[in-house]
């Protein structure tokens, strides 16, 4: 429990220490005027207050990731507990508020625009492939989790298919309505369901017979998956997330003041944290290794989460936790399709104010969405999570590109950067599914030699750039 509690501390000193610390090397203008004014079109662009926008961008990053990541990553032991602290407040939370900053300063722009601006041509193009690939994996995947979680909660009453039927239905409506008409008014109501289920299983499992088990570096994984890197792509949302680069500049667009930005970006991304340490704690406490491999292998990370809720809060109080867990992917999936319909727009410069051309690029999307949902759930989770940090090294190197030419500390974003680029090139080289299946000496060699050659790749880049005197802030209109 001692660990638990220090770790949630933690979290909390980093968002007014180095939180404040990444605010100052970055440079806030309070005077400067944000794109939620000067882009005003009242569908993406819209000022909205500072407390909506702080829940909207909690609840869109979150997903199932703080809860199904933990509970995946949990089979690793409470090693992963320094992950979630560490990954958030040195990683993540830094992530979070470079992306959303450097956004708010070009414009509300998405990351493909951002990697083409910072990185080149060709990265734009890739990146926005990676991007799409990214969100509709998201979208998809957080159709089917809520609607697996509702299924388990009601005991099979409902069909499966009618369920996803309706959470896709819900999606369309998300997806092409103006941001303050469905997401900026329901978004409250679902956080005070989240906010309830989540602190309920939290202070439950501190008083109940359970105990969260102490810090121990042993890797205590069933199947023997080794930590480097295996637990960094299972952990993501929680500690450093990719998926939430594409839903910083939503929020970007509609963000009032720069001053805010600490609050609604690297602060949510700290909240986020302790979300997946309570169900990290809580899978940890619960059951033992075995046990908790065998109850995802038999019904996915849903009938763990059901289990937890359950055991911990009784059958009322369990319901209202599992609720607040169905509302975390289906507040993530509706704003995935939302940032893949402006990324589209963005890239091929369609015009998103007539309701038409937003319907144009959302039906094929869903349809595409739609056979997804098809594939083994295990396949596309996999899937997502390479692609989900593969997509926040990107950012992190794009946050690193900005600060190096204007002269910041840069060293903020590189580290984190120069981490989850060897922990995704090793994950490629050992990983015998989406990889090249190399013994896991040879890969962790393999994955560190690659990062240091697009480190040089980089800094190359950063003096063209440099030299050209690459315009970093586009100016106010």
């Amino acid at each position: 429990m001692i660990t638990f509690l220090v770790a949630v501390v933690l979290l909390v000193i980093a968002y007014f220490t180095y939180g404040k610390f990444v605010e100052k090397v970055f440079g806030i203008n309070p005077n400067r005027r944000t794109p939620a004014y000067v882009n005003a079109d009242g569908v993406d662009y819209v000022p909205m207050g500072k407390q909506k926008n702080a829940l909207i961008q909690l609840l869109n990053i979150a997903g199932t990731g703080p809860v199904f990541g933990p509970i995946m990553g949990a089979l690793f032991g409470p090693v992963a507990f320094l992950w979630i602290v560490f990954g958030a407040i040195f990683a993540g939370a830094v992530h979070d508020y470079l992306t959303g900053m450097i956004s708010i300063r070009n414009r509300g722009a998405h990351i493909p625009e951002l990697a083409g601006k910072f990185l080149g041509k060709i990265s734009k193009h890739l990146v926005n492939f990676f991007a799409l690939l990214l969100l509709l994996l998201v979208g998809t995947v957080f159709v089917s989790t809520p609607a697996s979680l509702l299924y388990v909660l009601i005991d099979g009453k409902i069909a499966l298919i009618f369920l996803i039927f309706a959470i896709f239905i819900y999606y369309l409506l998300s997806t092409i309505l103006p941001i303050d008409k469905i997401i900026g008014r329901i978004y409250p109501f679902f956080g005070a369901i989240l906010l309830i289920g989540t602190i309920g299983v939290g202070f439950t499992l501190l008083f109940s017979e359970y105990r969260i088990p102490e810090l121990s570096f042993e890797n205590l994984h069933p199947a023997n998956l080794p930590i480097f890197p295996i637990l960094f792509l299972t952990i993501t949302c929680g500690a450093l997330s990719g998926f939430h680069a594409t839903q910083s500049p939503l929020i970007a667009r509609t963000t009032q003041n720069e001053k805010q930005g600490r609050y609604i970006f690297y602060g949510m991304m700290i909240a986020e944290a302790v979300i997946a340490m309570i169900w990290a704690a809580a899978a940890m406490s619960i059951f033992d290794g075995q046990t908790l491999q065998g109850l995802i292998s038999e019904g996915t990370v849903s009938l763990v989460v059901n289990e937890v809720a359950v055991t911990l809060l009784g059958a009322v109080g369990g319901t209202i936790a599992v609720l607040g867990v169905v509302v975390l992917p289906i507040t993530s999936g509706d704003t995935a399709f939302r940032a893949a319909r402006n990324i589209i727009a963005d890239y091929l410069n369609i015009n998103q104010i007539k309701m038409a051309k937003r319907l144009m690029i959302a039906i094929p999307m869903f349809v595409v969405s739609y056979w997804l949902t098809t594939i083994d759930f295990n396949i596309l989770w996999r899937y997502f999570s390479f692609a989900n940090q593969g997509t926040a090294a990107l950012a992190l190197w794009i946050a690193t590109m900005y600060l190096l030419v204007k002269g910041r500390n840069y060293w903020i974003s590189l580290i984190p950067a120069l981490f989850i680029t060897a922990m995704v090139m090793t994950y490629i080289l050992y990983d015998s599914n989406l990889g090249f299946g190399l013994a896991l000496n040879i890969a962790q060699i393999g994955g560190v030699i690659i990062t240091a050659v697009i480190a040089v790749l980089f800094f190359m880049k950063a003096n063209k750039n440099k030299k050209e005197n690459l315009q970093i802030d586009l100016e106010v209109e």
